[in-house]
């Protein structure tokens, strides 16, 4: 009797809990699994790019502009990532308050435009953080020290993770921290822990390179002596295949750059992802 009276009570809780959590809409992958390291529970996050998608050249669908209508917040890279979410948000009728996860970032520029892969930086993922954070604590006050709590245990993993990147770069000759990708993805990552990097496309994906562009890459790769060229994981990975093929570089895996992989994959989380980064380059340009 008494153990049908709790799996009662229990039943009856459940349900209750899933209506009271925040629906918060991540624009892509990395987003949301920021999202659900500080809302935990008390949010129910969905991604409308999800595991290996390219935000660069998303077509966005009905289904979206549902999700965002149902939405309390929505999350968005800014600088740029999606060209295509504006006008999905109007669209949706929905009053759910945009938040942009790189306010407070200083954008780097390449010329008119501004890169927006902020989060290859560990230093600027934990001012995503703190952004998210901020915003959910706002949407819900009763969840603001969980919000809190949440926060500060992922930013000390960011925190480690910052210095084990660091330490891992230093492991690599000074001449050999360059390396060849497909889009410029890495500029952040570049400029904290340094290492160079050189694509054929330029921060977005949405337009292919010129024949112009891959002949200047080939010959900076045969002139500097570049160790090793990297595919992704959100692009075709034949031009790669054939730029290493023509200046003998050997192709040091793939890289992930834009979006994470699904659960069975090498990169489901965004801690998951710089670590494989960053073993895959230390162990191509230290062999």
């Amino acid at each position: 009797m008494l153990l049908c009276a709790v799996t009662s009570l229990i039943t009856a809780i459940l349900p209750a809990r899933a209506q009271d959590r925040i629906d918060v809409v991540a624009s892509f992958s990395i987003l949301g699994d920021f999202v659900r390291n500080i809302g935990g529970e008390r949010v129910a996050v969905t991604t409308l790019v999800g595991p290996n998608g390219d935000a660069h050249v998303y077509t966005p669908t009905p289904r979206d502009a549902k999700k965002i209508a149902d939405a309390k917040l929505v999350v968005v890279n800014g600088f740029g990532f999606e060209g295509w979410l504006p006008r999905l948000v109007k669209s949706s009728g929905g009053k759910a308050t945009v938040v942009t996860a790189t306010q407070g970032i200083a954008p780097r520029k390449l010329g008119s435009h501004e890169d927006p892969h902020a989060w290859q930086s560990v230093a600027n993922a934990k001012v995503y953080v703190a952004n998210i954070r901020d915003a959910l604590a706002k949407a819900d006050p009763a969840g603001a020290d969980i919000y809190k709590a949440n926060a500060e245990t992922y930013l000390v993993k960011l925190t480690a993770l910052d210095n084990d990147v660091k330490a891992a770069v230093a492991t690599i000759p000074a001449a050999h921290r360059k390396v060849i990708s497909t889009h410029d993805a890495f500029g952040y990552f570049a400029a904290a822990y340094g290492i160079e990097f050189i694509a054929p496309q330029g921060v977005s994906t949405d337009s292919e390179p010129s024949a112009k562009d891959i002949a200047v890459i080939i010959t900076q790769l045969k002139l500097s002596k570049i160790p090793a060229v990297f595919l992704e994981n959100i692009a075709d990975p034949r031009l790669m295949r054939r730029i290493a093929a023509e200046t003998g570089a050997k192709i040091g895996g793939t890289l992930f750059s834009d979006s994470l992989t699904a659960e069975n994959g090498d990169a489901p989380t965004y801690i998951d992802m710089v670590r494989h980064n960053i073993k895959a380059l230390t162990s191509a340009l230290t062999s």
